[in-house]
């Protein structure tokens, strides 16, 4: 005969440890998620950034002609074009980058009309060639660093990247045509909504 001391758990007392984990598991989830989400805000953002100025450089570095174009809802093309006499070649595409799901190049209702750079009014997302063409939805960076369009202009803007009905996960991104200068921005509560460089 065993004594009381050796006998294993009961089925009560297992069901009533595999609840208090189950539980557990479910809190931990709940708390993750914002920062699953942020991850994800953060992972576009890093990403895009990270195309726009590692293109540049290469096209400095390498004396060659990039074109980088982003198309909604959350797609970045690369391509290089070749230069040739009398007519160049047409662009082949080297890379192409996709976003997390739930992130998208979009603007949102509560975006201040004052642009990151004051380049437009936040209400388009994609919008390159500021005073020129206008709402161009791509970037040329060119051996000298600069940023043109495909006529020659210079091509400043601005890329907008949300998670549709997160206002303040909206990330910015702005291009200096005549110098090529990359910038990042925030989208802020600062009793109003401001964009604050990052």
């Amino acid at each position: 005969m065993r004594s009381r001391k050796n006998r294993g758990f009961s089925l009560l007392e297992m069901l009533i440890a595999i609840a208090i984990g189950l539980t557990m598991a479910a809190i931990t989830f709940v708390a993750l998620m914002p920062l699953y989400k942020q991850n994800h805000v953060d992972a576009a953002y890093d990403t895009t950034l990270s195309v726009i100025r590692n293109y540049r450089n290469q096209s400095i570095t390498q004396s060659k002609r990039y074109i980088i174009t982003f198309t909604a809802p959350g797609t970045i093309t690369v391509q290089y074009w070749g230069t040739g006499v009398p007519v160049s070649p047409a662009p082949v595409t080297v890379a192409t980058y996709t976003l997390p799901n739930d992130i998208q190049f979009a603007v949102q209702a509560g975006f201040p009309a004052a642009a990151p750079d004051s380049f437009g009014t936040g209400a388009v997302a994609i919008d390159f060639d500021q005073g020129i063409l206008g709402n161009q939805n791509y970037i040329m960076f060119m051996p000298d660093g600069s940023s043109q369009d495909t006529l020659g202009n210079f091509n400043s803007g601005v890329l907008y990247l949300t998670r549709p009905g997160d206002l303040y996960s909206s990330r910015a991104i702005t291009v200096f045509g005549t110098t090529g200068r990359v910038r990042g921005w925030r989208l802020y509560n600062q009793a109003v909504n401001t964009w604050v460089q990052q």
